[in-house]
C-alpha cells in the first residue's frame, strides 16, 4: 500500500493540475443554492476524481472504491480544501445510502448501485419524512401492497432534498398493516423519474426551492428493490440514521471534500468580521474565540468518538453526541455571525450583498432538525448510550392499523 505521506503528495499534485482552485475569496459552498446544472457539475467532477482513482477511498475496491483506511480520505479532503469539489455528492448519496446498502444490500445492489454512485452516474436521495409524521419516522403510512409480481408503492413523502434532479432513492414503506408499529415496514430502492412518481418542489420564504414532496401512485417496485428484508425495514432504517448521524455529525469516512451551510468555518467568520470593519472590536474577538474553541472541541470529540465506536468501547448510537454538538454549534455559529454582521445582516443595498448572513440565520434551526432533531438525539444518548428507561409510548405493542394518527393512510 502506498504510504500516506506519498499519497498525500500524489493527491497534492494531482489536484493542483486538474481542479479549479477557488479564490480567495468565494463563499463557502452553499448547499441550499443548488439546480440541476450544479448536479451535472457534480457529476462531471466526480467521474473526474473516479478516472484518477480520487473517488470512493474507503468504499471496498470490489464495489468501485480503493479499498483504503479514513486516514487516507481524511488527507485527500484535507489536501482538496483549495479547489471546487463534487460536494453534491456528499450528503446524502455517498455518506449516508451508499454506506446503508454497502452493509444491508444484497450483493447485485451493491454491484448494481454503489461503484455507479462512486464513479458519479448516480445521485440518492431519501423519501423518508411524510407529511402527517413529524419526527415520527416509524409511524410510516405510505404504503407497498404486492399484487403477485410487483410491490405498488402509494402515499406521500416530503422534505426530500434535491429530489428533482436525483436519480434514485432509498424508500420506508408499510408493508403490513397488522404488524405492531416499528415492524411491518420495509426499505425499498425507488427509481424517481418513472410514471406514478410526481415530484413537487416546495418554495420557502427565501425563495429557496431545495426541498421537495414526492406523491407516488402504484408505483411498481420490484422484489429485488427491498433492501434487507421484507417487514424489517426498520432495522435497515436505523442502520441508515447511524450512518446519517455520522453524516451530520462530521465523523463519515466517505465524505470527500469539506461541505456546510454559508457561515461554516472561523476562517469564514474572520472574514465576515473583516469585511464588517469590526475585527478590532473587543466583543467579536471574544466571539471569534468563542467558534474557535467550539471548532476545536467538535473536531477532537469526533475523532475521539469514531475511535470508541471502532473499539467498541462505545456504542454505535454515540454518534448522536456527535449530532447533537453539531447541531448546537451550528445554531451558536449562526447567532454569532448575525452579531458580527449587525444590521448589514437585516438590511443591503442592491448588489452590495445577497443577504447570506440573514438567511443562515433564519435557517438556523436547521442546524438542529437534519438528521434526527436534537430532542430525538437527547433520548438516544439517554436510552441507548446511558441505559435509562424509555419513554412510555401510547402504542406500543399495539397493530399498527389501530394506532391513532394524524390523517388516515392508504392501506390497500
Amino acid at each position: 500500500m502506498e504510504t500516506l505521506e506519498d499519497f498525500r503528495q500524489r493527491s497534492r499534485a494531482w489536484l493542483a493540475g486538474n481542479m479549479r482552485r477557488l479564490p480567495p475569496d468565494a463563499e463557502p459552498w452553499n448547499a441550499m443554492r443548488v439546480d440541476e446544472g450544479d448536479a451535472e457539475r457534480a457529476k462531471a467532477l466526480q467521474r473526474k476524481l473516479f478516472q484518477a482513482g480520487f473517488a470512493g477511498l474507503c468504499f471496498p475496491k470490489e464495489y468501485g472504491g480503493r479499498g483504503l483506511p479514513r486516514v487516507y480520505q481524511k488527507a485527500f479532503t484535507e489536501e482538496s480544501r483549495p479547489y471546487e469539489m463534487p460536494l453534491l455528492f456528499n450528503t446524502p448519496t455517498l455518506t449516508i445510502i451508499a454506506p446503508t446498502i454497502l452493509d444491508m444490500g444484497t450483493e447485485a445492489q451493491k454491484r448494481r448501485h454503489l461503484p455507479a454512485m462512486i464513479r458519479g452516474d448516480e445521485l440518492w436521495v431519501q423519501f423518508m419524512s411524510e407529511p402527517s409524521g413529524g419526527s415520527d419516522l416509524a409511524g410510516v403510512i405510505t404504503s407497498a401492497r404486492f399484487d403477485g409480481d410487483n410491490y405498488l408503492l402509494n402515499g406521500s413523502k416530503i422534505w426530500s432534498s434535491y429530489a428533482y434532479f436525483s436519480d434514485y432513492a432509498i424508500c420506508l414503506a408499510r408493508t403490513d398493516w397488522d404488524a405492531v408499529k416499528h415492524q411491518g415496514l420495509t426499505m425499498f430502492i425507488v427509481k424517481i423519474h418513472q410514471p406514478g412518481v410526481t415530484v413537487n418542489r416546495i418554495r420557502q420564504s427565501d425563495g429557496n426551492v431545495e426541498f421537495c414532496q414526492e406523491f407516488f401512485d402504484d408505483v411498481p417496485l420490484a422484489p429485488e428493490d427491498v433492501i434487507g428484508k421484507v417487514n424489517d425495514g426498520w432495522t435497515v432504517g436505523q442502520r441508515l440514521l447511524f450512518h446519517e448521524r455520522s453524516a451530520t455529525g462530521g465523523s463519515s469516512p466517505y465524505a470527500s471534500g469539506t461541505a456546510g451551510r454559508r457561515i461554516e468555518t472561523i476562517d469564514d467568520l474572520v472574514n465576515l468580521a473583516r469585511a464588517a470593519g469590526r475585527l478590532d472590536d473587543p466583543r467579536i474577538r471574544e466571539l471569534l474565540a468563542e467558534v474557535y474553541v467550539l471548532q476545536t472541541v467538535q473536531g477532537q470529540a469526533t475523532d475521539r468518538i469514531v475511535a470508541g465506536i471502532a473499539a467498541e468501547a462505545l456504542p454505535a448510537t454515540s454518534g448522536a453526541m456527535l449530532r447533537l454538538f453539531t447541531g448546537l454549534n451550528g445554531l451558536r455559529r449562526s447567532d454569532i455571525a448575525l452579531e458580527i454582521a449587525s444590521s448589514d445582516a437585516v438590511a443591503w443595498d442592491a448588489g452590495e450583498s445577497d443577504g447570506a448572513t440573514g438567511k443562515s440565520y433564519i435557517f438556523r434551526q436547521a442546524w438542529c432538525l437534519g438528521g434526527g432533531s436534537t430532542e430525538m438525539q437527547r433520548n438516544i444518548i439517554s436510552e441507548r448510550v446511558l441505559g435509562m428507561p424509555r419513554e412510555p409510548a401510547a402504542d406500543r405493542g399495539m397493530p399498527f392499523k389501530d394506532v391513532r394518527r394524524n390523517a388516515p393512510g392508504k392501506e390497500a
